[in-house]
């Protein structure tokens, strides 16, 4: 019999927007918190730059806001845009008050008077001003082991590793009832094969992104879409997914997995160069190295097809040996164990699939087209990337919208117990395996798997065109049929799930990608080179079928 866990609030993800929200919720709620792998694993540990917020004297609010409106190329919710920006700073304190060790600073003797000197601010590309604060180039990690150490003093939190969300439960797929009501969700233990069945008054996406459909990313294995692909099965609708942000330095090197290189060193001082020693931004951008990231990126590819150079060359000599080494300890440790001194040579980079920018779309409070069931971080479309997503927005974005679904569900909650939903909780239907069997031989996931992420990186990479989004297209209508056979007659494992997974968003954010009839933003095809906003400013919204 399926066992069957229930509990006031389900939440998907351990990265910063699904542990804050749990800390919340669990002043008043029970919460259930699932992972899919180590609780401390996902994207959030992996984040060297810091969180955006305004936090010095020399700077203000509206250069914040208009510095993630111009990256985001006309596509940013201004009224998005505003909360964020005017809502972090309360949000980047609560994360001091829980323990998170942002670097400090070098004051004189007698301190600083004013708080807001009291910590080292980076600057990163598109940013007019330091605003970035950080923990050294660990800044996700320091995030992520603070709000962990608070988790494991919680009771109200029950933690869930190493079990894999199969698909939401709604009154849409039980009664026919559209849109319908999130429920729950089921859930596969990853060490035992067990399915169960979690129900819940609210459940929280907080799944991370999907760059993993791609062949190469900066993304953990974890990072596979789930949330989106099962909002989208669940009925919610999803937007701007053609606008797949590609971090533009990734170290290249044959032994290494791809390993980010923060901007932050840009943005005190390293400088772009071709492996014939040119610097070359210069010529794409008036910002030259500093310039969006999509503007980065698009040049690095533009470069290496340019020369037939498989990687570039970020060149560290303006930066002292002794700020490299304490300002980028972890970049620096970890390029000489693969022998590159960047105190005295430059870093081998290449782009690579980093962030999505849209999602799940959801509104102010974090909602879902779906009732209750909200969607935090990566995962959610919020409106504040618009079209290219600002440097270290992403972490301010989490901690504010978990605050604010938090603050829109638990009134929600209070009278959830008493009237309940049309069916109860006790008596949702369990996970029914059918006929379905062992798979014996796993060539043909991986086989698929990597086809997928093959498919994505050649036809729906940096530059595109209708003719390779058309191939890719083609292509996957093929995929989903196998994908679809293992799924209803092969008994799940993870990475049958993730398959599954990969396929859908791979398929949405190629429609994305053929409904904008321009370039804007991280979406760059040679159909359509120019921004046109005579075809209105609007986002890519597919609704479910």
């Amino acid at each position: 019999m399926t066992p069957i866990l229930d509990s006031q609030v389900l939440i998907l993800g351990t990265g910063i927007a699904g542990l804050s929200a749990a800390l919340k919720f669990a002043k008043t709620c029970k919460v259930v918190l699932v992972s899919k792998a180590d609780r401390a694993e996902g994207a959030t540990r992996y984040a060297q730059g810091g969180i955006a917020s305004v936090w010095s004297k020399q700077d203000s609010f509206e250069e914040h806001k208009q510095d993630t409106l111009t990256a985001g190329a006309g596509l940013c919710d201004p009224e998005i845009v505003d909360i964020c920006v005017t809502e972090g700073p309360a949000r980047v304190q609560e994360l001091i008050d829980l323990g998170v060790e942002f670097t400090k600073a070098n004051l004189a003797p007698d301190g600083a008077s004013d708080p807001t000197e009291v910590f080292d601010l980076h600057r990163e590309g598109g940013h007019g001003r330091r605003r970035i604060l950080h923990a050294d180039d660990l800044t996700g990690w320091a995030i992520e082991k603070a709000l962990l150490n608070q988790i494991a003093n919680t009771p109200q939190i029950v933690v869930l590793e190493n079990h894999v969300a199969i698909d939401l439960i709604t009154e849409g797929k039980l009664l026919k009832k559209e849109p319908g009501k999130c429920l729950g969700a089921y859930i596969l233990n990853i060490s035992t094969g067990e399915v169960l069945t979690l129900a819940a008054d609210v459940t929280v996406l907080a799944t991370g992104g999907a760059g993993k459909v791609y062949l190469y990313t900066s993304n953990p294995d974890i990072a596979t879409g789930d949330g989106i692909a099962m909002a989208y099965r669940a009925g919610a609708e999803v937007a701007n997914l053609e606008f797949m942000q590609f971090h533009p330095t990734c170290l290249y090197h044959p032994s290494a997995r791809t390993f980010l290189i923060s901007e932050a060193l840009r943005g005190e001082g390293a400088i772009l160069k071709t492996i014939g020693g040119d610097p070359f931004m210069n010529r794409y951008h008036p910002m030259a190295s500093l310039a969006p990231r999509d503007i980065v990126a698009r040049a690095i590819d533009m470069e290496m097809k340019r020369t037939g150079d498989k990687h570039v060359l970020l060149d560290c000599s303006a930066i002292s040996e002794e700020d490299l080494r304490r300002k980028f300890p972890n970049i620096y440790e970890f390029c000489r164990e693969y022998g590159i001194d960047i105190t005295l040579e430059s870093i081998p980079v290449v782009p690579a699939a980093h962030y999505s920018c849209g999602g799940v779309k959801v509104n102010q409070y974090a909602q879902t087209t779906v009732d209750a069931l909200y969607a935090v971080g990566e995962v959610a479309c919020t409106g504040l990337h618009g079209a290219n997503r600002l440097a270290s927005n992403s972490l301010l974005e989490a901690v504010v919208f978990a605050h604010r679904a938090v603050e829109h569900a638990l009134p929600l909650l209070q009278g959830a117990r008493a009237e309940r939903t049309v069916i109860a909780h006790k008596h949702l239907p369990e996970w029914d395996t059918g006929h379905a069997v062992e798979l014996e031989e796993q060539i043909d996931i991986a086989a698929n798997w990597l086809e997928i992420r093959h498919l994505m990186w050649n036809y729906v990479g940096i530059v595109r065109s209708n003719r390779r989004l058309e191939r890719a297209e083609r292509r996957i209508q093929l995929l989903k049929d196998e994908v679809n056979a293992y799924y209803w007659n092969f008994l799940l494992t993870r990475n049958l799930i993730e398959l599954r997974n990969l396929l859908t968003v791979a398929d949405l954010t190629v429609k994305c990608a053929l409904m904008r009839k321009e370039s804007r933003g991280l979406h760059y095809t040679g159909d359509f080179p120019k921004k046109d906003d005579s075809l209105g400013l609007i986002d890519s919204v597919i609704k479910p079928l």
